[in-house]
């Protein structure tokens, strides 16, 4: 698994969340699919890093 990334069932239903935090990645492909820019997400989210957007990427599709 990615670093960044972590499940546990207590938290969001164990959908795979950014580590230390309450945000899925779910959430996160949405944005960016709904053409939020990283910027954008970083402002609104400032405890997230791109490392942690990249990450929701990567876990996403890990073949690239």
């Amino acid at each position: 698994m990615i670093a960044q990334i972590t499940a546990n069932p207590q938290i969001l239903g164990g959908k795979p969340i950014i580590r230390g935090t309450r945000i899925s990645v779910e959430f996160i492909l949405e944005l960016l699919a709904s053409d939020v820019s990283e910027k954008e997400i970083l402002e609104d989210y400032p405890h997230l890093t791109k490392d942690d957007i990249r990450a929701c990427l990567k876990y996403a599709a890990p073949s690239f």
